[in-house]
């Protein structure tokens, strides 16, 4: 049974999957949540991640790039002692430092979605190695799942799913590649 079943069986997981799993996002800071939830997801279930995402949207300053690049030690602590979030010292670390170097490719790009659409399409495997070229405390399944989630790389939903259809009809990245099935498999 894939996750477009699973969902429905727990309200956190339904609410994100009918509403947000694969639907494409354009707003950096909303992108940079995405990012800094799969990299605290590593290890644990997805719907721990959902039961604590107010809990990170306070702690990390409602995701805007810019306040959490420029968190200190005093941040660092406080993160690390909040129970509402996961109180891990890489993962803490990683959004810092995401967050700082989201802001150089944006002076270099204009913001984090045109940086991300300037290297789209791309195998996952050639984003796993771009994003482990800029960013810390990424592999396969963290890159993998935030460009699924945020519509880069397709396999969000099965095509029976009926939110496949709605992230159609908001013609994700993924299937812009040459406009046609055959050119967006080879992806």
């Amino acid at each position: 049974m894939g996750y477009c079943d699973e969902s429905q069986k727990d309200p956190w997981n339904r609410r994100y999957h009918n509403e947000e799993y694969g639907f494409p996002i354009t707003d950096d800071n909303r992108l940079f949540e995405r990012f800094v939830l799969e990299i605290n997801q590593a290890g644990l279930s997805w719907s721990t991640i959902l039961r604590k995402q107010e809990a990170f949207r306070e702690a990390y300053a409602g995701f805007d790039i810019r306040k959490v690049a420029n968190f200190d030690e005093g941040d660092r602590a406080r993160l690390l002692s909040d129970a509402g979030i996961i109180r891990n010292r890489l993962k803490v670390d990683a959004a810092i430092t995401n967050a700082q170097r989201i802001l150089d490719l944006t002076r270099e790009y204009g913001s984090f979605k045109v940086w991300l659409d300037a290297h789209h399409p791309r195998s996952k495997a050639a984003w796993v190695q771009l994003f482990k070229t800029h960013f810390v405390f990424v592999g396969g399944e963290i890159v993998g799942e935030f460009l699924m989630s945020t519509g880069y790389l397709p396999g969000a939903h099965e095509e029976t799913c009926p939110v496949y259809a709605q992230i159609m009809a908001l013609n994700p990245p993924w299937a812009r590649v040459n406009g046609s099935d055959t050119e967006r498999t080879k992806i």
